[in-house]
């Protein structure tokens, strides 16, 4: 049989792994996609650097659109990266009636729902595994493993820069500067790693799982970003002290009856209290997990590398896979894009912050005197937030302030946004306070 002809745009990071996975494991590949896969031309603004990597095995061109009009290229991976050129590239192969491959979670995010209704309307399909968690196969989990189930929520370490950093913060003291700089030695931030601590990253993957999960439209700009820059290691040590870790976690759940009624979908991305008993408070480094509850089948974990060029061309090389047993199917027995058929999506809110509901963490720096703690906690009772745990440090000789940890049950994250300026208001409370969402994930 033919074998599938595939393009390469890209021979960076990812696009380097991807091929030396595919020529390293062509014969087990070929033994299960039932045909040979081949990449027969690869596009990069660096030719020697994409020479180098394919030799003289592949046609190596510096302009991406001259792999889209070679009629003989059946499947276009696209790993350049960003929304602008690479979504020009995307939708040309699909019109030119290319199957794609893409690791691009920015794109998906952003541009997923176009789309994928231009590739429905061709009948190609685009698959994307790696563009979430790298070599962990949750794409796959959430749209084929998991359809007997009405998934509940989601909640994955989906960005091993920050993991990395947290993880340092916790077990040697670091400061955030000091340990994002530890990150950058060690290669695992970029020089610039803006995308990354400010949870820009996360919220395109947990993006993308929500749309599957909840068979919803891609939404990015509805997800609440916040990420880990302003966080203490003050915080982090009165955490473990309490039974948890922090974690930015991107977060997506379904809510029937949120806010003031209406229902609709979390999706939000923010440092986490978890505790520490949870396996996922447990991965550290650059390692990622994501945990699903489904109805059915309770809660599951999925862990692994979530970047690198192997672990993402794994992922990759798997949708190569995919495209090859299924290109020549009728497109109607394919797995949907978003794992929903597309005329069966729902219009499902995505709920503002304020209406999201959770439990918090406190820290408030206040005046060591009699009175403070109960005009505090009088505030939250005002606001009908209940208290879970309240821990104070002890002052130091001569000292005349000290911290105030609080956390709290479960509440509509407005009603703490009022409690909140309340507080801050009060003349004993001297430095601004400190708040952090707080999930049991059970």
């Amino acid at each position: 049989m033919k074998p599938i002809q595939v393009g390469l745009l890209g021979a960076g990071t990812v696009g380097s792994g991807t091929f030396r996975v595919l020529q390293r494991n062509q014969q087990e590949i070929r033994r299960r996609a039932g045909r040979e896969i081949r990449i027969t031309m690869v596009a990069d603004l660096d030719t020697a650097r994409a020479r180098a990597l394919v030799g003289d095995s592949a046609q190596v061109v510096s302009d991406a659109r001259q792999v889209i009009a070679n009629p003989e290229i059946d499947i276009v991976i696209e790993l350049i990266g960003g929304y602008g050129v690479a979504r020009t590239l995307v939708m040309e192969a699909i019109a030119a009636g290319k199957h794609v491959v893409t690791a691009n979670k920015a794109l998906l995010a952003v541009h997923g729902t176009e789309i994928f209704a231009a590739a429905l309307e061709k009948g190609v399909m685009v698959a994307f595994e790696g563009a979430v968690a790298g070599g962990i196969p949750i794409i796959k989990a959430l749209r084929e493993g998991l359809t007997a189930n009405r998934i509940e929520w989601i909640a994955g370490i989906i960005n091993g820069t920050t993991n990395f950093i947290l993880s340092e913060m916790r077990s040697k003291g670091l400061d955030f500067d000091q340990a994002l700089a530890e990150a950058q030695r060690l290669g695992y931030a970029e020089a610039d790693p803006t995308f990354d601590i400010e949870g820009t990253d996360a919220a395109h993957k947990a993006t993308i799982m929500s749309a599957i999960a909840f068979g919803v439209p891609v939404q990015f700009d509805k997800a609440y970003i916040e990420g880990i820059a302003k966080l203490q290691a003050a915080d982090i040590r009165y955490a473990e002290q309490l039974g948890y870790r922090i974690k930015l976690l991107g977060i997506t759940r379904r809510r029937e009856d949120a806010g003031a009624g209406s229902g609709g979908i979390e999706l939000r991305v923010h440092p986490t209290l978890v505790p520490a008993t949870r396996l996922i408070a447990n991965v550290e480094g650059a390692m990622n997990a994501v945990v699903v509850q489904g109805d059915a089948v309770g809660t599951t974990l999925y862990y692994g590398k979530g970047a690198g060029a192997e672990p993402t061309g794994s992922a990759v090389v798997a949708d190569l896979v995919d495209v090859t047993r299924l290109h020549t199917a009728d497109p109607d027995h394919r797995v949907p894009h978003l794992a929903f058929q597309p005329d069966a999506l729902h219009d499902t809110p995505i709920l503002p912050i304020d209406e999201v509901i959770t439990a918090f963490y406190l820290r408030l720096v206040v005046a060591d005197q009699t009175g403070v703690l109960a005009r505090i906690t009088g505030i939250l009772a005002e606001h009908e937030i209940s208290i879970d745990a309240v821990l104070q440090r002890e002052s130091a000789e001569g000292e005349n302030q000290t911290d105030l940890i609080i956390l709290t049950h479960e509440t509509v994250e407005g009603r703490m946004t009022g409690a909140l300026a309340k507080m801050q208001a009060v003349s004993t409370v001297l430095a601004p306070i400190v708040r952090i969402r707080k999930e049991s994930l059970s």
